[in-house]
């Protein structure tokens, strides 16, 4: 068994699957009788993927450690998105060999119902590898007009890294852009199958020595909370909080909101920025 193989976890993540799954959802006929178990039977599963029962037995149990092409077989059987794919891959301990393909990002109706909500607040939506999915009018005063960015070029760490604007914005901008970095390498190491988190991490790392440097580093501590410090064009300087509201309903998703105490010069500037 490899050091990153899970079977534990992946007996029950096959056994939480065939529960899921309806006789009919897989092309089974219905006996019409009472089933004793929720979903598929173990051996119902072991047909269709042309196993043995006891082979598929040991499976969920831990006992053994699938191949590959039992694996893509298995993904089909247990009917898998993507997702789901490399996390039954990962917890294998091997390598899919085929490209992960996902849906466009669209920014959760929970978080945008939020961000509607705020007036004065700049807040935005960051997606997987920090795409930024939607924002408020506070959020394009205090930062950039995103609406003007090509939406294929819309990501945080592009604008942070390539933007002399963004540099000047933040006064810690070294901290901001590590933390960055840091973040980026914690999602490509939780989904290595990700070719365009790849892609984007190698064209930061070419373009730009700081971001080769701290990456070189693998300093991967992240917060979800602090203070930052920006100098902006027209209201001058601000200190604002920060915090991290992240979906629990849809994988990758982060509100983040900028807020200053009430009464304080900087949270006059937000009401200016907002007007």
């Amino acid at each position: 068994m490899s050091s990153g193989a899970r079977p534990g976890e992946l007996g029950a993540f096959l056994k939480a699957r065939r529960a899921a799954l309806s006789p009919a959802t897989v092309g089974l006929p219905d006996s019409g009788g009472r089933r004793r178990v929720s979903g598929l039977r173990r051996e119902e599963v072991a047909d269709l993927a042309q196993i043995s029962t006891d082979s598929y037995i040991r499976l969920e149990q831990g006992r053994s450690r699938p191949s590959a092409p039992v694996l893509d077989t298995l993904a089909r059987v247990l009917h898998l998105d993507d997702e789901q794919r490399t996390h039954m891959y990962n917890l294998a301990g091997r390598i899919s060999e085929r490209p992960v393909r996902r849906a466009a990002q669209k920014a959760h109706p929970r978080l945008l119902r939020i961000l509607g909500d705020l007036h004065t607040s700049p807040a935005l939506i960051l997606g997987r590898r920090m795409d930024i999915l939607a924002w408020n009018p506070p959020a394009a005063a205090l930062i950039t007009d995103f609406s003007a960015i090509p939406e294929k070029h819309r990501n945080y760490a592009v604008l942070l890294f390539t933007d002399p604007a963004m540099r000047a914005l933040y006064a810690d901008w070294e901290g901001v852009a590590r933390a960055c970095v840091a973040q980026l390498c914690m999602e490509a190491a939780r989904d290595p199958h990700d070719t365009r988190l790849s892609a984007l991490v190698g064209q930061l790392s070419v373009q730009n020595h700081d971001f080769r440097t701290w990456r070189a580093a693998r300093h991967v501590s992240v917060h979800g909370v602090g203070t930052q410090t920006l100098d902006h064009p027209v209201v001058g300087e601000l200190t604002l909080g920060w915090d991290t509201l992240t979906s629990t309903t849809s994988s990758g998703q982060q509100l983040v909101v900028w807020s200053a105490e009430t009464g304080t010069p900087s949270h006059d500037k937000l009401l200016m920025l907002a007007s």
